[in-house]
């Protein structure tokens, strides 16, 4: 089976356009291609459970980030300042880089 390609990356910075946390933004911790789902900083907080371990020392209740779907996400262009829709440019040296599709702006630095 083929995982499909977004144009979403690691630590880039988005907006949610849907859901309970709609019209914050924040950055991108984790992509998951397969299940279409990203991880926002501080962003889709739920609570957790946990047992004492190696990595939760004391347990208890837990505040950690919830996936979001990748649709639910849109890129935020730095010089429109608002969340843009992304297209795939070739340059003249033959890299493929993603632009926005407002201004034109190069997303990839």
């Amino acid at each position: 089976m083929q995982v499909a390609k977004y144009k979403i990356k690691k630590n880039d910075n988005v907006m949610i356009v849907s859901g309970k946390e709609q019209g914050k933004t924040g950055k991108v911790i984790k992509v998951v291609p397969d299940k279409a789902y990203v991880l926002i900083e501080k962003l889709n907080l739920v609570k957790r459970h946990t047992k004492p371990s190696a990595k939760y020392k004391q347990g208890g209740i837990i505040e950690k980030e919830a996936s979001i779907a990748i649709s639910n996400v849109m890129l935020i262009c730095d010089k429109c300042k608002g969340p843009v829709r992304v297209g795939k440019k070739i340059l003249d040296n033959g890299k493929t880089v993603r632009h926005c599709k407002k201004c034109g702006e190069v997303l990839d630095k």
